[in-house]
């Protein structure tokens, strides 16, 4: 009888949790069984293949002996292929191939071959072996960049199963990739720019404000008028990602499987936009077996870009005020509750009606007043209340879009930003998130602008929710000015941008 012991990884949500593997080999009686116990899902169980053909090809043989392995904890269920490969080298180590594996975290799947291939959440596990003070991490070779970011882990990337057992035996001739994170790169972004953009003056100042004070964003104009242009150039003015940041975002795209083959960690805040025809846990995340990160998960630290607003399904919608409010989505199942972080800045565009002319001067709209009521309705008050910015968007003049004048630059609007949200890091929150006594402390008005808030509330019927976004969005334009207190000025900017509150829902 042989015992061997390797270890690996679960993710569960973005952490991952640490797994022995226990292998026991056994004489056969009339058959050869290979049984593997601990919760394994389907890509576990159907695995003894896959490493069957993988040792063979490798020149490691089987042995003439039944396999039990165990995954432990019992009581955490295992999913996918990424144990592969300690379960292989298990197996070698039982054979009597390999030392013992107490100094490696093993992560990675097999082919037929015994060639490897990436699995999902290797920059988790490579976290999980740091927390567990397992000094060597050995992973695919299309994973070990993401990996090696961790600081205190020796991070090994292999292409094949015989080079594992190599590196085991012989681990000096074998040389670690750069366990220190390299610096982000003070790079331009690669988002479009906003010089290319023609008109649109309110539009752009709208974003630049929202995207200095953490706002949320309602563009709403008719069919060509540049909401999707102007939309996916507001990634490339946010600030640069902190390390932090990046490695968080990192770790979302990694466990959701969408991070390139050798990519390292992510320097360019995410823009994502779905289909309005997305489901559920597309959106918000979960799906069979093992629960996924979804959109709002994968656009942390960065854009989700909603076109298209009211065509999506209202109870997908109404789903996105957890992860507005609480800046994470957590999903419920019957053994484990999962959370994902959800912190983003989200920019809506949407046609003033189904047909997209109403209020248009120049083209007539087809709809009628109840149908633009229903169009309208798709989007409720509590989604509403999460919008700091109500934007009109016109029909650009033919004269300004044949103009050879070049508006501001990404770069001259992302250093004003970046100087705005320095000031906001000083005080503990973006602007979009202050808390209503600090608000209260932050936006003490005088005379003139408590009268111009007054007139502003009376005039356009303003609820009373708009009061505290007015007073945010304010803030974040005093900001912008480098001013110390809100003035009438800062509010009646803020006040424009809440006027839609009564032309639309009123």
């Amino acid at each position: 009888m042989a015992l061997f012991r390797t270890r690996s990884a679960a993710v569960y949500g973005i952490d991952a949790h640490l797994i022995d593997v226990e292998v026991d080999m056994y004489p056969a009686g009339s058959s050869r069984d290979f049984v593997t116990v601990g919760m394994p899902d389907t890509a576990v169980r159907e695995s003894r293949e896959r490493i069957k053909s993988a040792l063979l090809n490798s020149g490691f043989g089987y042995p003439n002996k039944s396999v039990t392995i165990n995954l432990a904890p019992a009581n955490l269920r295992k999913e996918g292929a990424g144990f592969d490969l300690p379960m292989a080298i298990g197996i070698v180590g039982a054979m009597g191939t390999v030392r013992r594996m107490d100094d490696y975290l093993l992560a990675g799947e097999l082919s037929l071959d015994g060639t490897l291939r990436a699995v999902r959440g290797a920059l988790s596990m490579a976290v999980c072996a740091r927390r567990n003070a397992i000094p060597n991490f050995i992973v695919p070779l299309d994973n070990a960049a993401e990996a090696a970011v961790v600081e205190g882990v020796s991070v090994y990337g292999v292409r094949h199963l015989a080079e594992v057992v190599a590196l085991v035996n012989q681990p000096e001739q074998f040389t670690p990739l750069a366990g220190r994170p390299q610096p982000l790169r003070q790079a331009e972004s690669t988002a479009p720019d906003f010089r290319d953009v023609r008109g649109q003056t309110t539009a752009k100042r709208a974003l630049e404000v929202a995207a200095a004070g953490g706002h949320n964003v309602l563009m709403i104009g008719p069919p060509g008028s540049g909401k999707t242009m102007l939309a996916k150039r507001l990634a490339g003015i946010l600030p640069l990602l902190g390390f932090q940041e990046a490695l968080e975002t990192t770790q979302v795209h990694s466990v959701a499987g969408v991070l390139a083959p050798g990519a390292g960690l992510l320097i360019e805040r995410p823009f994502r936009a779905p289909h309005h025809t997305i489901s559920d846990a597309g959106m918000i995340g979960g799906g069979a077996g093992m629960a996924r990160p979804g959109e709002v998960s994968l656009a942390h630290h960065g854009v989700l870009f909603l076109d298209e607003f009211p065509e999506f399904p209202r109870n997908v919608l109404e789903l996105l005020r957890q992860p507005l409010e609480d800046g994470s989505v957590t999903i419920a199942r019957a053994n484990m509750t999962l959370s994902f972080p959800a912190s983003f800045m989200m920019v809506a565009a949407m046609n003033p009606c189904p047909c997209g002319f109403y209020g248009d001067t120049t083209r007539e709209c087809r709809c009628t007043p109840a149908i633009i009521s229903r169009y309208l309705g798709k989007i409720s008050g509590p989604l509403l209340d999460r919008i700091d910015l109500h934007v009109e968007v016109p029909a650009v003049p033919y004269k300004e879009m044949r103009a050879d004048e070049q508006g501001v630059s990404s770069a001259e609007m992302r250093a004003r930003i970046e100087a705005t949200r320095l000031i906001q890091h000083q005080r503990g929150h973006t602007n979009a998130h202050l808390p209503t006594k600090l608000l209260r402390k932050l936006c003490r008005l005088d005379d003139a602008g408590e009268r111009t808030l007054e007139m502003a509330m009376r005039r356009l019927a303003l609820s009373a929710r708009a009061h505290d976004r007015i007073l945010k969005v304010a803030r974040t334009i005093a900001d912008l000015d480098q001013a110390e207190a809100v003035t009438a000025k800062h509010l009646a900017e803020a006040v424009q941008y809440r006027s839609l509150d009564r032309s639309y829902w009123s």
